[in-house]
């Protein structure tokens, strides 16, 4: 069926017309009867000097002065018999009527006739001089409009310029503007995504199959008094396949589909977006059942009055209330539904979220370890030769926090690496580079780094691996390295627990093993350094998180500062005083510097096996979990034996792998973190 349908459509296109061509061609026009619409027959031009010369011999008849500048010359009848003005005739051509012989332009008029004058009385001849106004009628009509063409001209083309950017064709037509440019997707329309494209998602994905359905088969919602839901909004975060989603429905639902994002209302010109909003939904209700997917809408539906603080006419409220009518006013068609896709709900206006407009919400999270493995076989589809030992489960492991536009990137990274190493196909090896190179960025092994300051990133990443070794909630460490990658001249990689809920003691733990880096230059160097900037940033974001948003500090209390509606992103002025200001910072600092001296302590008390620790890694560049266990034995906090398993050597490599919640050693201060 899909070889049948595209095979009825048509191949061969007409060429559009383009209208340029009928101005040229005007012009054209006129500027060939300016110039060549005279007498073929022209005569010949000579100078004055020479016609002096003729009127002496009595070659001339007459001689008539045109438009007191050219003067045309007849000859005799005898005189065109001589050689010399034979010599002058045109081959081929046959005069009709009487015509000139020559023509010359001459100077001042008064001077002129006063040397034809003299000429005919020295010599007793007669010029026979009369005057004569000629007129170019076409180039004076070309003189008189060629500058109001020329101004028309010039308007089209800066009109064609300003509005025909994005639409195309007779969307970026001037007298078009106003029209919608959404895409159309039917049944004629060949597009290859479905459900089965769409893995993991499974609520978000049978909320939106009930869409389709609902479109499909009305009467089997509707039977029992239902209505059919207005509208479904998509919220998640970036990656997590919201737009995904809208494919699938294009793909699968057997009614019209008009697909555009929200940016495609916002022109410069006043009303245009609203215009667009009821070009859509004309065009939507002309082919009811229809679904209408609007992508990105917070760049149209941000609350209103919010972002406006000058008090002049803001377009995008024209177009947000246009779409607020058009969704739950008078004249809605309940055959048509709109989808939406955003990653900020919270910046959405009210009257657009409330019920009756956008009925559903689906939620669209990052996926859960099961998850991943599924989209993980999605993605490894298209990749041709893949190697025997894969196991896709472990790579979901070793991807926790992954979206589904990450793990499509690992794969595709995968496949590069693969390539550039010249491997036949696809292993477990370039997976786990892929993940590192994703994470933590490009290995540098080229840059130039002093003993000294390898030597303090040595001991700053092994005073990372100590503390969280010896921590009972710190995450299980997978490989510590020197080798500087992206932006950081050393990284310390973990596998953390995917939790729902996080305790105290748990971030406690987290803040102090982020800490070790600088605990660790301050106990063997007794020094720090700007290295350690990404770990205080993330220490300060979390203990700020613990004090003003999870309500974790004794002092002060159960409350939280943390607005969920977004809507404290407009106010000038904190939620809390001054007072309760310098309880927080200090309350922050007290955390910080709590969970420092705790590093420090741990440090001091396994200085010798830090210090040996740090010698293997100046040595190694690399270290794995089985280099930990064999310095410092079994972790005295470990879960059911779990992290007591010892690493064959073979198997080093598997436990090979990058996490989003590294921790990242900087040698500069204006570095920042790899992505968390």
């Amino acid at each position: 069926m899909a070889k049948e349908q595209k095979n009825k459509k048509p191949e061969n296109k007409k060429p559009k017309f383009n209208s340029y061509w009928i101005y040229a061609g005007i012009i054209l026009i006129f500027l060939g009867i300016n110039f060549f619409g005279g007498s073929f027959n022209e005569p010949n031009e000579i100078n004055s000097a020479k016609f002096e010369e003729f009127l002496k011999d009595g070659d001339v008849k007459k001689l008539v002065v045109i438009n007191k500048q050219k003067a045309n010359v007849y000859l005799t009848d005898k005189a065109k018999e001589k050689d010399i003005h034979k010599k002058k005739s045109e081959p081929g051509i046959i005069p009709t009527g009487e015509t000139p012989a020559y023509t010359f332009f001459f100077g001042d008029l008064k001077k002129f006739q006063e040397d034809v004058e003299n000429i005919e009385k020295e010599n007793n001849v007669s010029a026979n001089i009369t005057f004569e106004q000629e007129t170019n009628m076409w180039g004076d009509i070309l003189l008189t409009f060629l500058p109001f063409i020329l101004i028309f001209g010039i308007w089209i083309f800066i009109m064609r310029r300003m509005s025909g950017g994005g639409g195309g064709g007779a969307g970026g037509q001037i007298f078009n503007i106003g029209k919608s440019k959404a895409k159309l997707f039917d049944q004629n329309t060949d597009v290859k995504t479905s459900f089965k494209d769409v893995a993991g998602l499974e609520g978000a994905k049978e909320e939106v199959q009930e869409i389709v359905d609902f479109l499909k088969q009305p009467e089997k919602y509707t039977s029992l008094g239902g209505k059919i839901p207005k509208g479904a909004l998509l919220v998640g975060s970036p990656g997590t396949g919201k737009t995904l989603l809208a494919k699938a429905v294009a793909g699968e639902a057997k009614v019209p589909f008009f697909s555009l994002s929200g940016s495609d209302f916002v022109e410069m010109f006043v009303g245009v977006g609203a215009s667009r909003v009821r070009d859509l939904f004309k065009q939507a209700k002309e082919k009811s059942p229809a679904i209408i997917f609007i992508d990105e809408i917070d760049a149209i539906g941000r609350s209103r009055g919010k972002s406006n603080f000058s008090g002049s006419n803001d377009e995008r409220e024209n177009t947000l209330n246009q779409l607020l009518t058009e969704m739950d006013g008078f004249g809605t068609n309940t055959n048509v539904i709109v989808l939406a896709a955003t990653n900020r709900a919270d910046v959405l206006d009210k009257a657009l979220m409330r019920a009756g407009r956008f009925d559903r919400q689906i939620f669209v999270d990052l996926p859960d370890v099961r998850e991943r493995k599924e989209i993980f076989e999605v993605h490894l589809r298209p990749l041709k030769k893949i190697a025997n030992e894969l196991d896709v489960e472990f790579l979901a492991k070793q991807t926790p926090g992954f979206s589904g536009a990450d793990i499509a990137n690992v794969c595709n990274e995968a496949a590069l690496i693969a390539a550039r190493k010249g491997n036949k196909a696809v292993g477990k090896q370039d997976f786990l580079d892929a993940v590192d190179r994703i994470v933590g960025g490009l290995e540098k092994k080229n840059k130039i780094i002093t003993p000294e300051e390898k030597k303090a990133i040595a001991f700053h990443e092994a005073g990372h691996a100590t503390v969280s070794w010896m921590l009972e909630h710190a995450a299980p460490l997978v490989k510590v390295t020197i080798v500087p990658r992206g932006q950081s001249l050393g990284a310390a990689w973990y596998l953390p627990e995917e939790r729902l809920i996080v305790r105290t003691e748990q971030m406690l733990d987290e803040m102090c093993a982020t800490m070790g880096g600088r605990a660790a230059e301050k106990v063997i160097f007794n020094k720090i350094s700007t290295g350690a900037l990404s770990d205080l940033e993330k220490v300060t974001k979390q203990a700020k998180a613990m004090v003003t948003v999870y309500g974790l500090n004794d002092k002060l209390g159960n409350l939280t500062y943390y607005d969920s509606s977004g809507q404290s992103e407009y106010n000038f002025t904190k939620p809390y005083s001054e007072k309760t200001s310098e309880l927080i910072d200090k309350e922050i600092s007290n955390i910080i510097e709590t969970q420092y001296e705790r590093a420090l302590a741990l440090l001091e008390e396994h200085k010798d096996k830090l210090t040996e620790l740090a010698e293997i890694l100046l040595e190694k560049e690399v270290i794995f979990k089985d280099d930990l266990q064999r310095i410092f034995g079994d972790r005295p906090h470990a879960k059911n034996n779990s992290d007591n398993i010892k690493l064959k050597s073979e198997e080093k490599q598997e436990d090979y792998a990058a996490e989003n919640t590294s921790k990242v050693n900087k040698g500069e201060k204006q570095e920042t973190t790899p992505k968390e």
